[in-house]
């Protein structure tokens, strides 16, 4: 395995690459290829590890891991706050769910890890960026083009790709090698974790009829076993972005820490969705996002509050291209500014409070107040008598000119 030859599809020879950054998450995939490339690519390796939320990680634990295999620098970076601050509260404002229903979970921290590889790769003196990613999947894409768009000079080495490893080939290899790693051959889950959720792919995953087993859960109680009393919260939004939980003011990625805690613990978050990815497959994936579902929800309910019916339905459109161009791996297309530009314009009324309630994995909007609400209950209620607001009597004429396209069209075709 260490001398494994490469597929005829792939051209690249040996000393192609003098120097790479390494995406490095410590797992399977990246510690294979940190040793891939020192062994079949004759590269000096520099690994670059994101803190973009992962709960549970020993990032000092991962640092040393890649200087034990071989890599002569090893970054961990903390990416949280530009992750939340630049990237996430868009995702709220743009209400993003791709397919109605995923959140972007890898694909929205796949930009700033590549923004900050390239300005590593430029430090450090590198030629090349390198990834363990596969050819199936939707991130290659994102770290090809976001890298090679930031930095054209810079190579793309996906050793895993390049060579079309299985997963099984890829445990022999780490076990001849000495890499640590926590999968097995009949317990295999790829697992994708930052500060907007969790998404679990493989295993028993990959039969789309087979009801995920529980046990893989780690951010969302079963709603079953969630308590049997209701939780209130109460979010407030500046311009279209969270600022406060409960009355509390929080940097943003400290408020979807929090959300995220009291969502799960309520069984709210669980998606399990079959989605088209880019590279043109379906996926299986189960999703644990108990922020990203309770704070797009949240502000959705805000956003139609504060807008016109031509404001909300022109934006669902603009929305639904954001979120497939974030997907896509096209963040730095033109296109992206103007959509930006449009959705800012109309997060500058999403002001105001929303209440939720959270019972055994239901999400429900019970209250919302804003200084910008479009709702007048003066014209609205059913107890004005008066006819001082609202004279009622004038809609006879409008239902009469609004409706008669369709009758006269009703009445031609039933001619023919």
């Amino acid at each position: 395995m260490a001398n494994l030859e490469r597929v005829t599809s792939y051209e690249g020879k040996e000393g192609e690459v003098k120097k790479a950054v390494l995406l490095y998450s410590g797992g399977l995939d990246s510690s294979i290829v940190l040793k891939l490339l020192l062994n079949n690519y004759g590269a000096e390796v520099v690994t670059l590890t994101a803190d973009i939320g992962q709960p549970s990680e020993n990032f000092e634990a991962i640092r040393e891991r890649a200087l034990k295999l071989g890599a002569t620098e090893a970054y961990v970076v903390d990416l949280k706050k530009e992750y939340a601050d630049e990237y996430l509260s868009r995702a709220i404002k743009t209400n993003s769910l791709y397919e109605g229903k995923y959140p972007l979970v890898s694909a929205l921290s796949r930009y700033p890890m590549c923004r900050k590889a390239v300005e590593i790769a430029a430090s450090v003196g590198a030629d090349a960026c390198a990834h363990g990613c596969t050819g199936k999947g939707n991130s290659q894409i994102r770290y090809d083009l976001g890298i090679t768009t930031l930095n054209p000079k810079l190579k793309i080495v996906a050793p895993i790709r390049d060579y079309q490893l299985t997963r099984e080939q890829e445990l022999r290899y780490a076990n001849q090698w000495g890499i640590p790693t926590e999968v097995t051959t009949d317990k295999i889950f790829s697992v994708d974790e930052n500060l907007w959720g969790r998404g679990i792919a493989s295993g028993i995953l990959e039969d789309p009829n087979a009801e995920p087993p529980m046990s893989i859960l780690r951010l969302v109680v079963p709603p079953e076993r969630a308590p049997n009393e209701a939780e209130y919260i109460e979010l407030r939004f500046e311009k279209g972005r969270p600022v406060a939980l409960n009355g509390q003011e929080f940097d943003l990625h400290k408020l979807i820490r929090q959300v995220s805690t009291i969502a799960g613990r309520n069984g709210v978050g669980l998606i399990d969705h079959v989605e088209d990815r880019a590279i043109g497959l379906k996926s299986r994936d189960l999703y644990e996002c108990p922020a990203a579902v309770t704070l797009i929800e949240a502000h959705r309910d805000l956003e139609k509050f504060t807008s016109t019916f031509q404001e909300n339905t022109f934006k669902e459109i603009v929305d639904s291209k954001w979120t497939q161009l974030a997907y896509l791996g096209l963040w730095y297309d033109p296109i992206m500014e103007a959509l930006n530009a449009f959705i800012d314009t109309i997060n500058l009324r999403v002001s105001g409070e929303v209440r939720l309630k959270l019972y055994k994995g239901s999400l429900r909007v019970v209250g919302r107040k804003s200084d910008y609400g479009l709702y007048d209950k003066n014209k609205t209620t059913y107890l004005d008598t008066d006819n001082k607001t609202f004279n009622q009597a004038s809609s006879a004429g409008f239902i009469e000119h609004f409706g008669s396209q369709m009758q006269a069209a009703y009445w031609l075709r039933k001619k023919v």
